[in-house]
């Protein structure tokens, strides 16, 4: 596994080394001490979220505050997405910027987004299946949302693609109005 950088340090891009042949592929999708290396961190993961999404379904932009905010690993298991993250610690030189990576189950990526960032994405193909590993527990009553398309952020989100929002997701305040971090 290798891991790429993106416009925030923290948040990063993982290519995990396929090995394919005429039977199909194998692949290492998550190990630990490889993890602790690339990120500089030691994460446990305690939980596994999975959705199914139709294409144009945006879901996000999503963290936890409190005594229970999360960090994630994600990756598409079919279709494809674009995956956001969002610096929202505003002692961060970079509250308030993002960066985006198409994830797909072709290109085998994964993104890890850590506690303090807010999580979204988009999904781009007919359908897309997308797997979470989670470092903390759903905590609804930490659970927040983000705005998806506030101008103070900016993300590009891929041209040509109405947005299908869940109710909470179009109500969610712009980051000026949010409970973020400290």
């Amino acid at each position: 596994m290798q891991a790429q950088s993106t416009e925030l340090p923290e948040v990063l891009l993982l290519e995990p080394k396929v090995f394919g042949d005429e039977r199909g592929y194998f692949m290492e999708a998550f190990h630990q001490t490889r993890f602790a290396e690339l990120t500089g961190t030691h994460t446990d993961f305690v939980q596994d979220n999975q959705s199914g999404s139709r294409r144009g379904v945006l879901r996000g932009l999503h963290y936890q505050v409190g005594a229970h905010p999360q960090g994630k690993l994600v990756r598409v298991l079919s279709g494809a997405v674009f995956d956001v993250a969002v610096d929202i610690r505003r002692s961060s030189p970079r509250f308030g910027q993002w960066t985006g990576r198409p994830l797909s189950a072709d290109n085998r990526h994964q993104l890890w987004v850590p506690p303090g960032f807010a999580h979204g994405f988009l999904v781009t193909s007919e359908h897309a299946e997308v797997l979470y590993k989670v470092t903390d527990v759903y905590d609804p009553a930490g659970e927040r949302a983000i705005r998806w398309d506030d101008p103070t952020i900016g993300i590009a989100w891929p041209e040509g693609i109405a947005p299908v929002l869940s109710d909470k997701d179009a109500a969610a305040p712009p980051l000026a109005e949010a409970e973020v971090f400290a």
